[in-house]
């Protein structure tokens, strides 16, 4: 049997995490890559967008005057609809002013059957619709390949963003 000298073992146990761990790291650092589909004239829509950059997702804005086409193709229900609409580079789906925590979360979960999360309408106080102090309670709901949607998270107060 041949054993590796003791003063060869801290550099070679070095060698193999990193090449172990490198990969992982580079994973975490890894910004989200999104396309956020907005009409010419929404200002919430680039406010959301700025929520997600400064929470370490990177969005490509692309404008479009045909919002509704592109929520049908993509899936979305008209009652679960909200102004703009993000697409992972992935392919999931973010309607809406959906956090950006939520985004990552649902990103590292992957939940089976899903397509992707909805904040419907326009709720005051949901990132990109922050207007002072105003809050109003709403829901992210898990949209599913068959259209339904789910309860994906309650939220009740701005720190639940």
């Amino acid at each position: 049997m041949t054993t590796t000298p003791r003063s060869a073992r801290k550099p070679l146990l070095a060698l193999t995490l990193s090449l172990l761990l490198t990969p992982l790291a580079a994973s975490l650092t890894q910004a989200t890559e999104m396309t956020v589909f907005k009409s010419p004239t929404c200002g919430c829509c680039t406010d959301w967008v700025k929520h997600l950059e400064k929470n370490g997702i990177h969005a490509n804005e692309e404008v479009t005057d045909d919002m509704a086409s592109l929520k049908q193709m993509l899936g979305i229900p008209a009652n679960v609809r909200s102004c703009h609409t993000g697409v992972s580079e992935n392919g999931f789906v973010f309607e809406g002013h959906v956090p950006a925590r939520y985004v990552e979360q649902f990103l590292k979960e992957l939940p089976a059957g899903a397509v992707g999360l909805t904040v419907p309408a326009m709720p005051m106080g949901s990132p990109g619709m922050e207007m002072g102090d105003h809050f109003m309670p709403y829901q992210v709901l898990l949209l599913k390949q068959d259209g339904s949607t789910a309860l994906y998270a309650d939220v009740k107060t701005p720190a639940d963003q």
